[in-house]
């Protein structure tokens, strides 16, 4: 108690001879949980999948608890507000689908199913899809990290192509924009801890290789969250909390070297979580 009260009179005296120099920090959230706090999304998607609710429902039902998680941290003071943390299922696969790394066997679900969409797409991924004359497995579903949560692992080829496929991440960043101004924080997935996570579908590549190929398309997708408004990202990279192979440390050098090269004016925040960087630092 002693050292607390000389503590707040230090400050006190330090704000009455440096007023200047005392500046508030800025608070930050890395991710706010997506579930509602009636568990809304959990049951909305099964209603969906149970053809109970319509498309439109279920991205209304998404959309409500995203408003309520923005303004629940904006009603608290929060300087820097995530957005794009919400998931209908999985942040890695919003990922895949973002940067376009969609197994060939799920093309027919484009192509062939009539009510097809993106949202159809994005379930037989996760869940498998087994109607319309078509039997697709689902992707493979693994822990994230040390956690008891899973995500859907992404799966590579030697000739692994990347483009910029789904939008969400934007429509939601303007969607957020409007309710939080500045405060708004777009948040991904890092380029390397991405292809860490995911697994080879073929022998004798490694999929840490692939950094040359996906790097461009994080650029464009940061170049134009910059021309959008955004004044912060968050790039995730919980893999630096990890033993890295030396390949996988150099990837984190070209990656980050290339990013800061190619996009200038805003504000890049790295993040990892879990464990401590250690010799990562």
């Amino acid at each position: 108690k002693l050292k607390y009260q000389f503590l707040q009179a230090y400050v006190t005296a330090r704000a009455t001879i440096y007023p200047t120099k005392i500046k508030r920090m800025q608070t930050h959230n890395l991710g706010y949980p997506r579930i509602g706090t009636q568990r809304q999304l959990k049951k909305a998607c099964e209603q969906y999948w149970a053809g109970k609710i319509t498309l439109s429902e279920l991205n209304q039902a998404a959309r409500s608890i995203r408003t309520d998680n923005w303004q629940s941290q904006l009603d608290a003071g929060i300087d820097l507000i995530p957005c794009n943390d919400f998931s209908l299922y999985d942040q890695v696969l919003d990922t895949s689908l973002m940067l376009g790394a969609i197994p060939q066997r799920y093309a027919p679900v484009l192509s062939k199913v009539k009510t097809n969409n993106e949202t159809d797409l994005y379930f037989a991924m996760a869940r498998g899809y087994q109607k319309d004359g078509l039997d697709i497995t689902a992707m493979k579903m693994t822990k994230w990290l040390d956690t008891n949560y899973h995500y859907i692992v992404p799966e590579f080829t030697a000739n692994q192509e990347f483009k910029l496929f789904s939008e969400k991440i934007f429509a939601e960043y303007n969607s957020a924009k409007q309710q939080l101004g500045d405060k708004a924080k777009p948040v991904i997935i890092g380029p390397v801890s991405y292809l860490i996570l995911g697994k080879g579908k073929e022998e004798g590549f490694d999929r840490i290789d692939l950094i040359k190929k996906i790097v461009p398309v994080y650029i464009e997708i940061i170049r134009r969250l910059k021309l959008l408004g955004a004044q912060w990202i968050q790039v995730d990279e919980p893999c630096l909390a990890l033993d890295l192979s030396e390949k996988e440390k150099e990837a984190f050098e070209y990656a980050y070297q290339a990013i800061n090269k190619q996009v200038t004016g805003l504000n890049l925040l790295v993040a990892t979580y879990f464990d401590a960087l250690l010799e990562n630092t």
